[in-house]
């Protein structure tokens, strides 16, 4: 029934009719007691369906595992949203590390500036004022020419969760130069796609994948829905080697395939790619 309401509602307002939709129980679970301080309201969850805390503490345990995630990293987070990734990594990151993610909604980033920096001062997060045609329709800079607001080769590890599956060609090349730029030499980038090769092209032909991102947008990548690109965008496994070897990061095999074409021992919805900057 849910998900069949989401397909009624018009891509533009989504975000407006989701804050609508979860007002009231938010409002009941914060006269309640049921959420407590450190759990964001459901108004401003935007990652998709599943446990929200769940999923955070999941994908902390694959940046140590697979990422070498380590304490004393100082860690970028590339559309933080509203805390998904930070929320866990408040209990491993120690004095030594530091964290810092940036968004281009607004609101998520003031919930998280207000409850989580105050009582983690090694927690920082901005916004991004980038214009986001479903998310940030006002915002004044663009993503094909933004720049990381953060000196070159100043992080070790950067995260960039369920944001490369909404970047069209010119901001997705944009997106990796700056992580490319801000890495320090040996720093690594957890990120997530959909990639394109036999096995998913033959999984969305045949109707079995759960994305249908067979439209094509461009020879390098197609789409879920033409009228609203940016939705899910998938891109050709080899042209996003070829991009990230281009930009002086080393995919650092196996990649870790998805659940989203139906391979249902996978580790995360999402396919899992973890590079690492080159060594001058």
């Amino acid at each position: 029934m849910k998900q069949t309401i989401k397909r009624l509602i018009p891509k533009p307002l989504a975000p407006l009719v989701h804050r609508i939709y979860y007002f009231p129980i938010d409002s009941f679970d914060r006269l309640t007691g049921r959420r407590d301080a450190l759990t964001p309201p459901k108004r401003l969850w935007f990652v998709g369906d599943g446990d929200f805390m769940k999923i955070g503490r999941r994908f902390l345990a694959y940046f140590v595992e697979y990422g070498g995630l380590q304490s004393s990293h100082r860690i970028l987070d590339v559309g933080c949203g509203v805390g998904r990734m930070a929320l866990p990594l408040t209990s491993f990151i120690g004095s030594e590390g530091s964290y810092e993610g940036f968004d281009a909604v607004a609101e998520a980033v003031r919930w998280c500036q207000k409850h989580i920096t105050p009582k983690f001062s090694n927690f920082q997060f901005q916004t991004a004022d980038v214009y986001n045609k479903q998310y940030n329709p006002k915002g004044r800079l663009q993503a094909e020419s933004y720049r990381f607001p953060y000196a070159d080769g100043t992080f070790d590890f950067v995260i960039s969760t369920s944001v490369f599956t909404h970047l069209l060609p010119a901001i997705l090349d944009r997106y990796v130069a700056e992580i490319a730029r801000v890495l320090k030499p040996g720093g690594r980038c957890f990120g997530t796609f959909f990639l394109l090769n036999d096995e998913a092209r033959r999984s969305i032909s045949e109707g079995r994948s759960r994305m249908d991102i067979g439209s094509p947008f461009s020879s390098i990548c197609c789409v879920m829905e033409p009228d609203l690109p940016e939705r899910a965008v998938g891109y050709d496994e080899a042209y996003i080697r070829d991009l990230l070897e281009r930009r002086g990061l080393a995919v650092l095999d196996p990649v870790r395939y998805g659940r989203w074409w139906g391979k249902d021992d996978a580790p995360a919805f999402q396919d899992i790619v973890l590079v690492e900057k080159r060594r001058q």
